[in-house]
């Protein structure tokens, strides 16, 4: 079992996670832009070259983070920018916590395969933390 940070932002991501590379060192383990999203995912042209997702190694631990355009939801502040997400061992094991950790809270995204080949859900829990659950087919 892993907790990792995921970090939201409002348009800076890839500058706030190059200045992290630069503290931390290492390479990107994943960069990708939401011009790479599939084509029925409506995405403003504004927003095409602002970071979907993107992760960096610090340690044992991954820092991962995107940016949030305005059609995906309220923007990111002190309180909601930040998600501890959780990598689970099996989908089994996602979906138990994930149920767990979502009741008496809100589900963001339900349990669902994705489409860059995880499955992913997202909830914030009863106390306002955003949490986000996932398990990778490759683990």
């Amino acid at each position: 079992m892993t907790i990792n940070a995921y970090l939201n932002f409002n348009g800076n991501c890839r500058e706030a996670f190059e200045f992290y590379q630069s503290v931390f060192g290492g390479e990107f383990n994943n960069l990708a832009t939401f011009e790479e999203m599939p084509a029925d995912t409506p995405v403003d042209e504004s927003d095409r070259d602002k970071i979907m997702h993107v992760s960096l190694n610090v340690g044992s631990s991954v820092l991962m983070g995107s940016d949030v355009p305005a059609h995906f939801g309220p923007p990111r502040n002190f309180g909601n920018n930040v998600a501890l997400s959780f990598v689970a061992d099996s989908r089994l094991e996602a979906d138990a916590l994930f149920a767990a950790m979502s009741m008496g809270g809100k589900v963001e995204m339900p349990m669902q395969d994705m489409f860059w080949g995880d499955y992913f859900g997202a909830c914030v829990d009863r106390f306002g933390i955003n949490w986000q659950f996932l398990h990778s087919s490759g683990q």
